[in-house]
């Protein structure tokens, strides 16, 4: 088994929640979102961002407004919707529970 696999998939686990977390703090643009996610040591490509946003709209975590671009096409900025708050506050309760298990575990070495 490679670690970079499983290391891979832990981060993925993680994306939904780090998305919307981001998103409780301010509309976004798909490469801001990227950005901030580089910055927190989190690496995700646009391949991995985009279907990722469009399954979180489709259950409708998110939505978007268009806006005009000075330079280029309109802009899609990504909101979380209000199912998007409260589904956010469950996923912080089950990382909190997750992150308490494991240092339970680690302490009883």
């Amino acid at each position: 088994m490679k670690l970079e696999n499983t290391q891979a998939q832990m981060r993925k686990g993680l994306l939904e929640y780090a998305i919307l977390l981001l998103l409780q703090k301010k509309e976004m643009y798909p490469s801001d979102i990227i950005k901030a996610l580089k910055a927190a040591k989190m690496i995700v490509v646009e391949g991995t961002l985009y279907p990722l946003l469009s399954r979180l709209k489709n259950a409708s975590l998110l939505t978007y407004r268009w806006e005009e671009s000075t330079q280029g096409p309109p802009r899609k900025y990504y909101v979380i919707t209000e199912n998007g708050k409260i589904f956010a506050l469950e996923l912080e309760k089950t990382f909190k529970e997750l992150t308490t298990a494991i240092k339970t575990i680690e302490k009883s070495k």
